[in-house]
Order: structure tokens, then sequence, then C-alpha cells
């Protein structure tokens, strides 16, 4: 009975392994499978399962289960039984429970895993039994471990400013297990946990948040597993800096102790140094100035003066002054008396009456005096009366009032509303005017002619015509009269940009078409009895060299008005656009005006003017209008003072009108906010062909030294493809910044899946790097698509805008005298020049129109400028009604008048 006791395990384990043989491979973990009727408990439970393992080269891995309580176990590797001689088994006993347990260890070669390579992966399980059942273990998946030799992508090497981020892409190669990644900066391990200013994204980049001087090294990519490491090239990154200018130092003493000198100062570029190649500073480092040191002047006697009638006391005396010259700038004053007294007789003083001799001296005194006073009187009657004639003459009532309907000589009511009654009609504008300029004299008079002078002389006793000429007949001769002088060289040949009249004391304007600039010449700015040729000319940035120190931008275009030299009495403005968004706390601006030997000053720095000053500028949003007594050429150049200083930018969208290809380019142009640069491009596209597809937007540029990107996205793939073979294009800062590059655009090339495409739906971005930006939803037929073309409509340039004379202003010349001869004495109830520059929001300006010789007149000469061609005279008419005048008539034009 005991030998039969001890058969039925081993019969028993027979049976289950037969069972085992014919049973499925099961994709679960650990699995209990008890036999009917046996007790749960005793199901075999595994103590170690196999693990996931990888194939090192050639070496084999070892895999091991152990369970209890377990009578068998074998391992069954992608289904299939492992033969039992391959199984280490070691048995024993569970200390804890006294129950028997077994270990079961096997081999797996590379050999065995190659066999099913591509197939599936190679697994291997553990199956364990009981009396009371079978157990399966987790499966354990064996890989082969390798890694491949080179990099999918590796660092490049990379040039950036400082305080630019970096990103330098790394792709390790393919391998099982998958590669780590770590970055190596000079063969030093880089560790983002010590450095916040560095990460390494999931993709395996290495990103440097802000470059700074110490992250110039080189870097290497390094990519390992269990089975190799592997080193990417190295890439060389270069932190530059840009050079920058120091602070200028204080103004050296002038080199001349006594008269005229130069005084100079410097500045360095080391605020930073440039580095590792970085740009060096642009513009000048040092400067020149003239300057003026007083001389003193010793005191010298004037002569002495004739001696005076004998006294009472029998002297005389006479007398001199320290005035021949009088001492000055610390000058020694006069050595000596300056009364000197004697004896007038010999011995015997006698004091006798006048003679009739001295009666008949004092007679003739008086009598030449009066005859001087008399002469007088009537030399300044004859003046009055040539005056008179000749504003009669001149001034005609149908060009001073054209427009204005006459009132009465019966002065109108105080609190009447309408001073100036109707405003003039612009369209009849004359452009030939007739006048006699001096006193007439019998037979006719011939055409003046104009001589190649810049400078004209009187035109004499003789009656003249000023005749303004149409420029199909004159433009060319005009041009090249200008440039026979060597300061008008640089004049452009052309006039499509040019304008240009002959003016007298009545004044005018020049305008330039489509520009925004324009010359107003206020009456009486050239002197009565003078005629001058004027011109005014737009001039291209790259025909003009205008230096650019530092931080310093052209805000507005160049513009020459001229001739230069010639004698002006009044301010004229010269009004341009500029781009620039004014704060005093981001931008410095100031005023350039070149010189006749080429050199370019500062002669007005915005916001520092003195009122006596030669130049004044009143900045508005988009233009600014300069008051200059000298004529020359101009710009406005702003400093940036911190990163908030920002340049306005008109963004374009160009496409062709018509596509005969499959390719189709889109141009975005970046331009100054400012009229003549809309109106050269305009007329660019014009000849390329090309039609706005987009309305216009306006970018704020900042001076961040970060560049403009530009981009396009969302083309449908299913109609167009796109030709560009990167993500976005560049156009680099100071390209934009310096402000003297023309048609600063990007083209994206787009191709036509098939001919018949016609609909092109996309989005085009526009941005500053960390700045502002704009998108273009773009939405149209590349055929038929023209509903943004009038937003360029130019307008017609068939002739030279000059106006001369009355024709020029708003306001009539009659009027005008009016309001100036009655707003120019203070008033002590405030009605006076000082009110209406605060109705007109002027007062900002009081000092400076102070300073002229008529406030008025700078009033309304500012008002013409700002208000042409489209000013309200109603407006214009209340503000003046509202000063509270006593007598209203000063404002209106009588019948007398007319």
């Amino acid at each position: 009975m005991a030998v039969r006791s001890g058969l039925w395990p081993a019969l028993l384990g027979i049976v289950l392994a037969a069972w085992l043989r014919g049973s499925g491979a099961q994709q679960s973990a650990t699995v209990a499978n008890p036999v009917p009727g046996s007790n749960p408990d005793l199901l075999p439970h595994f103590l170690v399962e196999p693990e996931d393992v990888y194939i090192v080269k050639n070496k084999p891995v070892l895999l091991a289960c152990k369970a209890s309580p377990a009578t068998q176990i074998f391992f069954k590797c992608n289904g299939e039984w492992v033969r039992q001689v391959d199984h280490v088994t070691e048995r024993s006993t569970d200390g804890s429970s006294g129950l028997p347990s077994m270990e079961v260890r096997i081999n797996v070669s590379r050999q065995q895993v190659e066999k099913v390579f591509g197939l599936e992966e190679f697994w291997c399980q553990c199956v364990a039994w009981s009396s009371s059942g079978t157990t399966k273990s987790q499966k354990a998946y064996i890989r082969i471990a390798y890694l491949r030799k080179n990099f999918e992508q590796e660092p490049l090497a990379k040039e950036v400013s400082l305080e630019q981020g970096i990103v330098l892409p790394c792709r390790p190669p393919e391998g099982i297990p998958p590669a780590e990644v770590e970055w190596l900066r000079n063969e030093d391990l880089v560790d983002p946990s010590m450095d916040p200013n560095v990460y390494i994204t999931r993709e395996h980049s290495l990103v440097v948040r802000q470059a700074r001087l110490a992250d110039t090294a080189n870097y290497t990519c390094v990519a390992k597993n269990i089975v190799a490491r592997r080193r990417s090239a190295s890439a060389a990154v270069i932190v530059y800096v840009n050079g920058g200018w120091s602070t200028w130092t204080e103004w050296s003493v002038c080199s001349a102790s006594c008269g005229r000198g130069w005084q100079k100062r410097s500045r360095s570029c080391t605020n930073p140094a440039p580095l590792n190649g970085g740009a060096f500073c642009e513009g000048q480092n040092v400067q020149k100035t003239a300057c003026a040191t007083l001389c003193p002047v010793d005191g010298s006697w004037s002569p002495w003066s004739k001696w005076s009638a004998c006294g009472l006391d029998c002297t005389h005396w006479r007398s001199r002054e320290c005035s021949d010259p009088a001492p000055r700038n610390g000058g020694e004053e006069c050595q000596g008396a300056d009364l000197d007294t004697r004896n007038c007789t010999s011995d015997l003083c006698v004091h006798t009456a006048s003679g009739p001799e001295d009666v008949a001296l004092y007679v003739g005194l008086i009598a030449v005096a009066v005859c001087l006073l008399l002469l007088l009187l009537v030399l300044i009657l004859v003046y009055c009366r040539k005056k008179e004639g000749l504003d009669s003459d001149v001034a005609d009532s149908s060009i001073l009032t054209s427009g204005f309907q006459p009132v009465s000589i019966k002065p109108s009511k105080a609190d009447s509303p309408h001073l100036l009654t109707i405003q003039p009609d612009l369209s009849t504008t004359t452009t030939t005017y007739q006048g006699s300029l001096c006193p007439r004299q019998d037979g006719p008079s011939p055409k003046f002619q104009l001589t190649n002078g810049h400078l004209l002389s009187p035109l004499g006793s003789g009656r003249h015509t000023l005749h303004h000429s149409s420029p199909t007949s004159d433009a060319e001769d005009f041009v090249s009269r200008l440039s026979t002088q060597n300061y008008f060289r640089s004049l452009p040949r052309g006039t499509s940009n040019m304008a240009y009249g002959t003016f007298n004391f009545l004044g005018g304007r020049l305008m330039i078409p489509n520009t925004g600039i324009s010359l107003l010449i206020p009456p009486d700015a050239i002197p009565r009895g003078k005629i001058y040729e004027i011109y005014l000319t737009l001039h291209k940035p790259e025909d003009v060299r205008l230096p650019l120190a530092g931080c310093q931008t052209l805000l507005s275009p160049i513009v020459s008005c001229g001739p230069p030299g010639v004698l002006l009495t009044r301010p004229v403005i010269l009004t341009m656009d500029h781009c620039g968004e004014p704060s005093p706390e981001s931008w410095s601006l100031r005023l350039k005006k070149q010189s006749c030997e080429g050199s370019w000053e500062d002669v007005l720095h915005l916001g520092e003017e003195a009122p006596s000053h030669l130049y004044y500028c009143q900045l508005e949003a988009g233009t600014c209008y300069v008051f200059t007594e000298q004529l020359g050429r101009f710009a406005l150049v702003g400093e940036a003072l911190s990163v908030a200083a920002a340049k306005r930018l008109k963004l374009l969208l160009f496409a062709p009108v018509a596509c005969t290809s499959l390719e189709y380019n889109i141009r975005v142009y970046c331009l100054h906010d400012t009229h003549d640069a809309l109106k050269e491009v305009v007329q660019l596209e014009k000849q390329l062909g090309g039609q706005l597809i987009q309305e216009p937007r306006v970018l704020h540029f900042k001076d961040s030294y970060h560049n403009l990107r530009l981009s396009i996205h969302d083309v449908p793939s299913s109609l167009w493809k796109s030709k560009l073979l990167v993500s976005y294009q560049e156009i680099p800062f100071y390209h934009i910044w310096n402000g003297t590059q023309q048609y600063l655009h990007c083209t994206f090339t787009l191709e036509r899946v098939s001919p018949s495409t016609s609909d092109l739906a996309c989005k085009v971005w526009v941005w500053q790097v960390e700045g502002d930006g704009q998108s273009f939803n773009v939405n149209f037929n590349i055929t038929k698509d023209t509903r943004f073309a009038e937003l360029l409509v130019l307008e017609s340039e068939g002739g030279v805008p000059a106006l001369v004379g009355p024709s020029a202003f708003k306001i009539p010349f009659l009027i005008r005298q009016k309001i100036i001869t009655s707003l120019d004495p203070p008033c002590s109830r405030g009605a006076d020049w000082r009110t209406l520059a605060q109705k007109l929001h002027l007062d900002s300006h009081l000092s400076f129109f102070a300073s002229k010789p008529s406030p008025t007149a700078m009033i309304l000469n500012l008002w013409e400028a700002r208000h042409f061609p489209n000013g309200n005279l109603s407006q214009l008419a209340a503000a003046v009604a509202g000063l509270g005048q006593p007598d209203a008539s000063l404002f209106t034009v009588s019948e007398a008048e007319c």
C-alpha cells in the first residue's frame, strides 16, 4: 500500500503535464486553473515571475520563476514548451508555510530570438501546477538591444546676438531600448536643474532662453542606452554683442580764447564694446561745433565836446565820454577825467548879455529845424500814398475777397456769429497773376525774364507781369537751371517729386501730390520788391547720404526747399509726414539740416527749442510743421530712449492682377507709414501689374533689436501648395529701423494644383519677435477680385501744384489783415492773439508766437498749413467772433473795400 500511495503523485503529474501540453498559450499575467473539487488555497502562486529583458550583443539572457506549492514548473516560449533538459530545477520547502516550492531557470539565446524577429515579439511564460490545479505567470518579452550610429538630426552651428533665444535640435539614432539624451557644453554636462536659463524639450532639443556670453561654446548631443553611447558632431554657438555708443563727453573748452574757434566732444563704442564679431557702432565718434569767446574791449574816450558858453563864474567847460568804444567783456575803463573846466577871460570876469549875433544864430537854428520837420512830413505823405496805390492795384478785390459777400459800411452786431460769411472757391485756382508791382509808365511792358540766380533783384520802375508757367513747358528748363549750381547737382531730373513756382510778397504754396509734403509761403515772407523762384523736392533715401549714429532712425522723408540763402522776413512752414509714435519718455527728436558743404547738423531739438530760434516745429500725430527762416534740406530724425520707442509701419499685400501660369506670388510690403512711401510702392506695383488684395494695416515696430517675421498659413493643400522651404521669412531689424531702405518686402510663392483653380484662402502673419503683430485673412478670386483697388487711387499728377498769391490761402487777404491788426495789440480783457491760440489748441506755443513781430500772423499761418484745402472757415470765424472784440466790423469786408 505504501508503494501504491507513492505512485499517485507521479501519475497525477503525468496526467497534468499531458493536459498542459494540449492547453493553449494565455495572454494574461498569472492565471490559476483549479481542479474541480480541489482546495483553491493549495493552487501554486509565483514567488518569482519572469521579467522583460534585452539581449546585449550575443550574450544569452536568464529567465527564472519560482512557485509554491508546486510539483512541476515548465517554461513555454512563443506557444511552444521548452524541453525539459533545458530547465534547471531546484526544489525546496517554504519555511513560512512548510509547503514544497520549486524554482526553474532557462537561458534564451540571440539565435532563438532572431528566428521569430520580424514576425512577432519573442516571449516566455511559466506554468506551475499542484494537486489543486495550475497557474500561469506573466509573459516576459525578450528583445535584442541595439543603437544605430547615425543621428536622425544633429545640432548646427549658430551665431546669435546677446539675449536672443537659442534652439539646438537633436534627434537621436534609432535604438532598443530608446536612447536617453544628454547635452555637453565644452565636454561638461548641461544640467537644467542647476541652470534655469536652459531646458531640454521632449524632442531632446536644447533651448537657451536668453543667450549670455558664457553660452558661447561647443555643444554636443549624446545618446546612450544599454548597448552603446553615441556623440553627435559638435555645434559651435557664438554669442556676439553689437557695439553701442557711450554717452557723449562734455564739450571741450573753446579752442580760441578770443573770437571764433571750435569745441568738440567724443564718445566710444564701449557701451557695450562689440564682441565675437558683433557689429561696430554706426555713426561718428567725434562731433565738432563752432564756438565764440567774447574778446575784452578796453574803453576809449570820445572826442571832447565844444566849450560851453562862458558862465557867470567866468569859466566854461567841455566833456567827453568813455564810449568810443565803451569797455565791455571785462575791458579796462578809460583813464583820466571826463570833464575839463577853465577860465574863459584873461583877468577880469565880466558877464554881458547876448549880442545880436547870438540872437541871429538861435533864430537860424530854429528855422532849419522847422524846415526839416516839414520835409519829413511831406516824405511820409508821399510814401503812404504810394503804398496805398500799390496795395489797391495788387490786392485786387476779386482775388482778395473771392467768395465772400460784401456788407455795408454800417457795423454789424457784436454778437453776430458769422464773421467770415462764405468759404472761397478753391476750384478756381489761378496760376497766372498780373498786377502792378511798381509805379506805372507809358508804353507796353515786356514780360519779366527770370535769371539763373536764386535771388532776384527788384523790378525797377517799369510795370512788369508776374507769370507762373505750366510744367510741360518749363519743368526741364527750371531743373536744368537749378542744376547748374553745385549745391543743386543732387536734385532729381524729373518733376514727379518736385514742385516749383515764382512768388513775391503776396506769398503762395507749393505741394508735391500724394506725398503729404507742402511749403507755405505766408504774405510778406518775401520782401516787397523781390521775386523768388522757389522749389520743393522729395529725395529718395538712397540718393542722399544721411549719417545716423547709435539708435537714430529716419522718421520723415528727406525734403529740400530752396534755393538756400534767400532773404525771408517771415518764417515759411514746411509740412511733411513722419512715422514715429512721439513721446518724451521714448524718443529724442531732432530736426537735421544739410549745409551747403554737404554736412548734416542738428538745428532743432524738439522740446528744447528757444522761442527766438530760427527753427520751430509743431509735431502732431503723423505730421510735423516746420517753421524756418532759412531754406534748405531737412529731415526729422529720432533717437530711441527706451525699447518702448516705436515706428509705425504700413503693411500692404499685393498680388498679380492676371495669373497666366501655375505660380502665384503674394508680396508683403513693410513701409514707413507716410504718404510718400505709399506713393512709391503704388507706382511700382502699377508697373509690375499688381493689385492690392487686402486692406492695409499698421504695425508698431519697436526698438527691441528683434527682426520682423512673415509667414503664411492655412493654405488649402488640395488646391495650392507652398514652394517655401522654411516656415517663415525675416526682414532684419536694422533694415527697417534705419529707415533708408525702400520697398522692403517678402514674397510668398504658391503653386496651383490645377490651372482652373481661382479661389485662394489663407492667412498671412506679420509680427516682430517678442513684439506687435498683424494677421491678414486672405480670401479672394485671383482672376477677378479688385474690391480693394479704390483704396490706392492717387490724385492726378497733370500739373505742378503751385498756388500763387491770395488763391493759395483760405482766409481772404483783407480779412487776414484786419484780424492781425485787431488781435496783435495786448488786451487787458484777454481778447487778443493769446485767447485765439487757446481756442485753436495752440497755447503750448505761446512763447514762440510772442517772439515774432506779429503773433497773430503766425497763428493764422499755422492754421493755413494745417487746414488747406479742406479747412472749415466757419470754425475759425466762430473762434474769432468769440473773442468779444468791441468792433465786430473789423472782421468783415465792406462794400467800400471791395
